[in-house]
């Protein structure tokens, strides 16, 4: 196991609620269809060359999100526009576009994507930054490249977690990541992401983990009712104010820590989120 990919304890029959019925089913088919029809309109663009404006991908971002069903409330201060390490905590395959509407970034992608057919080819384009997860003696390079792309004014987005959760509990920070904003000297943005229900009370239905297909979780996320995507952006944290990545990792998390999540998961052997392996795939492949 390395550091970029840890484990989560979360499985999708101990820890992900479902709530589909039948009557959802031909909604559901026209939410899924328009997923996959703004996802194609973003293959179309990366494979044309083109750089839509901050506020078109933003757009678009959110889009994806409630063209799945999700409503969107997203609060906090804006990012700063300059060179920015964007870290949340890490729930679903949403969180990905829930972040692009905070502000368009880069993303950490491990490097075996770069080889996969068609796919990459379009996130080389996109300006993925591709990582050997596997390899400790590769993190020093991984690190000084995600520095220079800070210190060229980008915005890097990572999952320091290393896994998804599924909303009721949280992982730890890797540190790694952070010592690329201390090198950049550029802020930190914590975002904290929450998937709860209209009516009050957390939601796990987005939730992406252990062995769930991707198609499996996005299935789930169109028949759902009523799921609000709540995205809260944190005061930067400045590097400068604290004296290593440990620090500035340990800060970030505490700014995104959802206590009342943490207080209400309670972990038990026969019906709390048990022990699993890292899930494959996209969620898989990224910090």
């Amino acid at each position: 196991m390395s550091v970029w990919l840890p484990s989560a304890p979360c499985t999708p029959g101990a820890c992900v609620e479902t709530r589909a019925s039948r009557a959802a089913v031909p909604r559901a088919a026209v939410r899924f269809a328009a997923v996959v029809a703004l996802v194609l309109v973003g293959v179309l663009v990366s494979l044309v060359g083109l750089r839509p404006p901050a506020g078109a991908v933003r757009r678009w971002s959110r889009w994806v999100v409630r063209a799945s069903g999700v409503r969107v409330r997203i609060s906090g201060a804006a990012p700063p526009t300059s060179g920015l390490l964007l870290v949340a905590n890490h729930v679903s395959w949403l969180d990905i576009p829930l972040l692009g509407a905070v502000r368009p970034a880069r993303m950490l992608a491990k490097a075996d994507i770069r080889a996969w057919p068609v796919v990459g080819a379009l996130v080389a384009r996109g300006g993925v930054l591709f990582i050997e997860r596997d390899r400790i003696r590769a993190l020093p390079d991984t690190v000084s490249r995600i520095a220079d792309a800070l210190r060229g004014g980008a915005a890097v987005v990572a999952f320091p977690e290393g896994s998804t959760w599924c909303g009721r509990g949280q992982g730890r920070f890797r540190r790694a990541v952070f010592q690329a904003a201390l090198d950049a000297d550029v802020p930190v943005q914590p975002v904290r992401v929450r998937y709860r229900l209209a009516r009050g009370g957390p939601s796990t239905t987005p939730a992406y983990v252990g062995d769930d297909a991707l198609l499996t979780s996005v299935w789930r996320v169109v028949t759902a009712r009523d799921v609000v995507a709540e995205v809260d952006v944190r005061p930067v944290v400045r590097p400068a104010d604290h004296l290593d990545r440990r620090a500035l990792a340990r800060a970030a998390q505490t700014a995104v820590i959802d206590v009342a999540a943490m207080v209400a998961h309670v972990p038990e052997v026969s019906g709390g989120c048990l022990p699993a392996q890292p899930s494959p795939a996209i969620r898989a492949s990224l910090v």
